[in-house]
Order: C-alpha cells, then structure tokens, then sequence
C-alpha cells in the first residue's frame, strides 16, 4: 500500500469564538494559526457556532421576524400578479 495515499491526522483546536470554549481532537483540517496547549502544537480552527453556543443544544429560544418575512412575501406575489 502506498504511504502518501492516505492523509496525516494532525492535532486540532476547534476554538467556539461566541463562547470561547476549545474542543480538542485529531483531524486532517489545517490552519495557518497554531497554539501550543499542555506542551502539544495545535491548529486552531474558529468556528461560529458549536454545540456549546447553538440553541438546539443549549436550550436557549430565538425569536424569528416572521411579519417582515410575509410582508415581503406578499408585497411580491402582489407585484407579479399584476403583470
């Protein structure tokens, strides 16, 4: 079997940037910032939203604009109805 056909894992720090939490793993991700963390080198990958800061997991209720959203709505279907 070849040694260059399979890729490297690498050490990974996914870094939540709403909650600050890091998730330490392995992955074949890379990133061009790097962070020494208990003496081991890890790319450090921000994400927006983890299963620490997203609703679903943390509980947490958001209010949705749904008028805006209809208002648009029918202020197009009216537009393309007259034509």
């Amino acid at each position: 079997m070849k040694a260059e056909g399979h890729p490297t894992l690498n050490n990974v720090c996914f870094l939540d940037v709403a909650t600050g939490k890091r998730f330490l793993t392995k992955s074949t991700l890379k990133s061009t910032r790097k962070e020494t963390i208990e003496g081991i080198e890890y790319f450090v990958l921000l994400r927006d939203v983890t299963m620490d800061s997203h609703p679903a997991y943390t509980g947490e209720k958001r209010l949705v604009d749904t008028a805006g959203r209809v208002e648009k709505f029918t202020t197009k279907f009216k537009r393309s109805a007259k034509k």
